[in-house]
């Protein structure tokens, strides 16, 4: 599929933002007090909030995104709006209350966890349960989103161990997702014949193209990566998402310095990865384009 900027900005802006957010509410990252509070909170809520403005830029109508609110019973984006919204709602008082008052409310800052977890879950389900791009439709879809808001918050926050571990079971669930990934339609049984529908009169392929000029189908739906690029961006994201800031927060390197290399050097391993993770996704459109 088409790899949008505003989307890939999205998923890896908010998420980081979504997981330090949660770990300030569950006091994991310490409950910070005063004006010692104003940096992380501000950090956390920009970071999911510029992602959330930057996801408005992929709509075609932005005056109309408050609907997207009203299909919270059937639409995975509709959830995810209801709960960033949800979010917002309950982390900025709490932050208020530790900025300006001194006093944490671990109540709010429990829900506020809970809600932004929940948020990155929502964001992962959007792909995941699509039926038409196999590649998307596993578990390690809905794994890889939650590993990156863990590291992604562990490093912004400054826990060596926790991020480690995070940074850990990303490179995992990365791993898990390119594998399982490689050649999806082929395992969900979508060939030439059952995007036409005419595969019970034996195999089928195109003679030729469905129309000579562009659509926004071919625009959208179908992105061709080289293997050999893809495999090159696949070792670039793993190196910056993964293995760099691990190295750099590893025992025996230096503090905050250390924290402030890594950090930005895994939300660029993750702009490399989303873009794989939306250029690789083969829809079973393609398959009447003879593009499968």
């Amino acid at each position: 599929m088409h790899p949008a900027v505003s989307i890939i900005l999205f998923t890896v802006l908010s998420g980081a933002g979504f997981g330090l957010l949660a770990l300030l509410g569950t006091g994991a990252a310490g409950r910070p007090a005063g004006w010692a509070a104003f940096v992380p909170f501000a950090l956390g809520l920009g970071l999911a909030g510029a992602g959330l403005v930057a996801s408005a830029f992929h709509l075609g109508r932005p005056e109309r995104a408050l609907r997207a609110f009203t299909q919270w019973r059937t639409s995975w984006l509709s959830r995810e709006a209801v709960l960033a919204a949800a979010t917002f709602a309950v982390v900025v008082p709490n932050a208020a209350a530790s900025v300006l008052l001194a006093r944490p409310l671990p109540g709010l800052g429990w829900a506020g966890a809970v809600l932004a977890v929940a948020t990155v879950g929502s964001t992962a389900m959007i792909y995941a349960q699509m039926r038409t791009v196999p590649r998307w439709r596993h578990w390690t879809t809905l794994a890889v989103f939650l590993a990156a808001a863990a590291a992604g918050g562990t490093l912004l926050a400054g826990l060596r161990w926790p991020a480690l571990a995070a940074l850990g079971l990303l490179g995992i669930a990365l791993a898990a997702h390119w594998r399982a990934g490689d050649r999806p339609l082929g395992r969900a049984g979508q060939d030439a014949g059952t995007a036409t529908g005419l595969g019970a009169l034996g195999r089928v392929r195109p003679l030729s193209p469905a129309h000579t000029g562009g659509s926004y189908v071919l625009k959208e739906m179908v992105h061709v990566v080289g293997r050999r690029h893809a495999r090159r961006l696949r070792l670039l994201a793993f190196l910056l998402a993964v293995v760099l800031p691990a190295a750099l927060v590893a025992p025996g390197w230096g503090g905050w310095l250390a924290f402030a290399i890594a950090a930005p050097l895994h939300l660029g391993g993750m702009l490399a990865a989303r873009w794989l993770f939306f250029a690789e996704a083969e829809h079973v459109v393609g398959l009447y384009y003879g593009r499968g």
